[in-house]
């Protein structure tokens, strides 16, 4: 297999992974709210000041500012 062929197979993989990792990071920032901010804090879901869930857009917006945090501490690391 040349360099040419190893490329055309291995970028397309590269980027699924990358999608794929990205869909279920959103997906579990999703669940873990859904799952922890009503029971952490249930009078503020039932007055309405916190959202008991968030949607898809509320959940890439989170993905980002970890990955935004992450970077950032990784980056004062080195």
């Amino acid at each position: 297999m040349n360099l040419k062929n190893a490329l055309l197979l291995g970028i397309p993989s590269v980027v699924f992974w990358v999608a794929a990792i990205f869909v279920l990071g959103i997906f579990l920032i999703k669940w873990f709210w859904m799952w922890t901010i009503p029971e952490l804090f249930p009078g503020a879901v039932s007055a309405g000041y916190v959202a008991a869930r968030i949607s898809w857009w509320t959940a890439l917006k989170l993905a980002g500012l970890v990955a935004l945090l992450a970077a950032i501490t990784s980056v004062s690391r080195n």
